[in-house]
């Protein structure tokens, strides 16, 4: 999952000290786009925060729109060519392509999708993600969260949103929820008029704080 964030510095330090998370990775190579950027493991997950660097960037733009918040939604998949096929016949925009050794992904054009802009990444080997580096699970030893579970998109018309991203990533929704294998995508209404990813839910290490709802970076991260 990726935040985007008007200063990195303030969003970064608050979400690591409130999730007890560390950094395992900065890519040089984003400062290209005119981002700088964090990356933090959540289990065998990765939390991302990007920031403008200069302006006239896709996220500065982002910004402008809506303010900090949720930015990006990236899912994993072991059939990338068939997704590519799919989407193509379904006329939803593959707007960049990323790839680097043992990782390639494609991004879809977040007007065709709402709410965010989805990835759909293949990772080889399938536990690694050379995107957050070749270290990352040392790092991933927050002692408050070891998951994101659910993922929560709002805007004006959720259950268009539903079909919407039910037909971006090929599953099924019911309703306004898709199940992917190992976590949920919910819809609800919002302020944002073409959606917003507002909302976390992240496994709580202490059943005790269960229930919790932390506001981090623009986004409701919810302890379940």
């Amino acid at each position: 999952m990726v935040l985007v964030a008007g200063e990195l510095r303030p969003v970064e330090r608050s979400v690591l000290e409130a999730l007890d998370l560390e950094v395992c990775f900065r890519d040089p190579g984003l400062a290209v786009f005119g981002l700088r950027h964090g990356l933090y493991p959540i289990g065998d997950r990765i939390l991302e925060i990007v920031s403008p660097r200069e302006p006239g960037t896709a996220a500065g733009r982002y910004l402008e729109r809506a303010g900090d918040g949720g930015y990006m939604v990236i899912v994993q998949t072991d059939e990338l060519e068939t997704h590519r096929k799919r989407l193509v016949a379904e006329g939803i925009r593959i707007v960049h392509e990323a790839s680097r050794p043992g990782i390639r992904g494609l991004h879809l054009h977040p007007a065709d999708v709402g709410g965010a802009i989805v990835s759909i990444d293949r990772a080889d080997p399938p536990d690694s993600w050379a995107w957050a580096g070749d270290d990352w699970r040392y790092h991933a030893a927050s002692g408050v969260v070891s998951d994101i579970v659910g993922v929560e998109i709002t805007g004006a018309d959720p259950e268009d949103l539903a079909r919407r991203w039910s037909r971006a990533l090929g599953v099924p929704n019911a309703g306004r929820a898709i199940a992917l294998d190992d976590a949920e995508i919910r819809f609800g209404p919002g302020p944002v008029p073409e959606g917003r990813l507002s909302g976390l839910d992240l496994v709580a290490v202490d059943p005790a704080r269960r229930g919790e709802v932390l506001a981090l970076g623009g986004v409701e991260m919810r302890l379940v």
